[in-house]
């Protein structure tokens, strides 16, 4: 067998040897964590239980996380944040299952075997990476494409692969019947070229493994006419449509009633992210409410005895898909503040709440009993901010991709939050960044979110 494919014809054991890896790293720092923490030998039964059951769990959540797909192409960011929110994930779960069944396991144990485990784990991933980069730069593990291109598309799709061969993407040849191929030709001087009828009998001379048609959608007839071509093809064959211009939302290809569907704008709480996403907010809201409560009590006391009025404050929201609900605040104005001017956007300056109200507003402590909306269902601790349907109604002909914010739950904190974009700021920024969490969205996003707000605080010279 040729060497430099060996990596890919076992691409099987050599994900089996990863997943193998990762159960070994877990296993080894909660040993290593034991040792370090409580210095005795052996562990106890409920520590050998948490073991298992974290074992048990990895295997049981790795598919929802797609931990052992091909990363090639794939941003090491990525690959990375989801091998930290799974991780995230088995210790929520840990912790929660502890709690129900009162088990007693040390903290420091459990803290430090986090860490431990969590380094172990990136740091193969990181070597892996390098490896593998390694030995495609070299010309190992390398896929062989060849690319059938028409237009814009075609040169864009040529000029990306041109420059990916850590990604072990080789570009072997370019066929077009376009008439101006310079730009394509100065990628490589030994990048074959033609026209695309020439490209038939090259692909079925020479080893390729894939064949990539880059077109812009109105070439149906040609993409026919190439198909046609291609039928006794044994490479892969991919479409790269001209769909760039096009504002996307989570794009991808997938079968439906065995139909091929392509997928335009989606939401990303589909299949186990939903679960994921609702287990995440379902016992962070639970814990924190339970950690704030003394503080949620001296707020009531100080909005009761601030101004009268009821101490909390319902306000109507849309959420996902647009759902309207009451999101809950504490109350910061005068009661009736609104009877005669209606819904006003906050604006700074302005001085309709009370001198605790403003207090509240200043500090975001006014939006903490926005946690049992999360523990209800209706919001994410995570999400694009909500707004009121009178300004979303104004707002969605004016804002470009306004309402596809709605494709998750609305948040009380997120990307847009706190990169600055809150209160009466540029609203085309703040959508441009709750578009790119849903864009990107994981359980690790989540997780840097809500450490980047307790890092950044709640104060903000937007909140008003």
């Amino acid at each position: 067998m040729h060497s430099k494919g060996f990596l890919r014809e076992h691409s099987l054991l050599f994900s089996w040897l990863l997943r193998t890896f990762d159960w070994l790293v877990m296993l080894v720092s909660a040993l290593i964590a034991h040792y370090i923490t409580l210095g005795a030998w052996p562990p106890k039964p409920q520590y050998i239980t948490a073991i298992v059951l974290a074992l048990a769990l990895f295997t049981a959540i790795a598919p929802s996380f797609n931990l052992y797909r091909n990363w090639r192409g794939s941003t090491k960011t990525h690959e990375l944040g989801t091998i930290i929110g799974a991780w995230a994930m088995i210790f929520l779960l840990l912790a929660l299952l502890t709690f129900v069944t009162k088990t007693s396991v040390s903290r420091s144990w459990a803290v430090t075997w986090c860490l431990i485990g969590l380094a172990g784990l990136l740091c193969g991933r990181l070597m892996l990476r390098s490896f593998l980069n390694k030995l495609r730069s070299l010309g190992y593990n390398q896929r062989h494409i060849v690319i059938l291109g028409a237009g814009d598309v075609g040169q864009q799709v040529a000029k990306t692969l041109a420059n990916s061969s850590e990604a072990g993407f080789k570009l072997s040849a370019f066929f077009t019947n376009d008439a101006d191929i310079k730009e394509i030709a100065r990628l490589n001087e030994h990048l074959v070229n033609g026209k695309i009828k020439e490209s038939f009998d090259y692909i079925l001379r020479h080893r390729v493994d894939q064949v990539w048609i880059a077109m812009p959608i109105s070439k149906v007839k040609q993409i026919q006419v190439i198909l046609k071509g291609l039928s006794h093809c044994t490479a892969d064959i991919r479409l790269v449509p001209d769909i760039f211009g096009f504002q996307l939302l989570n794009q991808s290809v997938s079968t439906v009633a065995g139909l091929p569907v392509v997928n335009l704008s989606l939401t990303p709480m589909d299949g186990a992210n939903r679960y994921i996403k609702a287990l995440e907010d379902k016992v962070l809201a639970a814990l924190i409410l339970l950690f704030i409560s003394p503080i949620l009590l001296l707020i009531a006391i100080g909005v009761k005895l601030s101004s009268p009025g009821p101490v909390f404050y319902r306000q109507e929201r849309l959420t996902w898909y647009g759902r309207r609900f009451y999101m809950l605040k504490f109350r910061s104005m005068p009661k009736g503040a609104e009877k005669h001017s209606g819904a006003v956007w906050a604006k700074a300056g302005e001085n309709r709440a009370t001198r605790f109200g403003s207090f509240l507003r200043k500090t975001s402590l006014d939006e903490l009993p926005q946690f049992w909306n999360v523990l209800k269902g209706d919001m994410s601790i995570v999400g694009p901010r909500p707004e009121r349907p009178v300004f979303v109604e104004k707002f969605k002909d004016e804002i470009p991709g306004y309402m596809q914010k709605h494709k998750v739950k609305a948040g009380i904190t997120g990307w847009a939050q706190v990169h600055g974009w809150r209160g009466d700021t540029d609203l085309t920024k703040r959508i441009e960044h709750d578009l790119h969490y849903i864009e990107n969205w994981s359980l690790w996003l989540d997780i840097k979110i809500i450490f980047m707000t307790l890092l950044k605080g709640f104060i903000n010279k937007n909140a008003y």
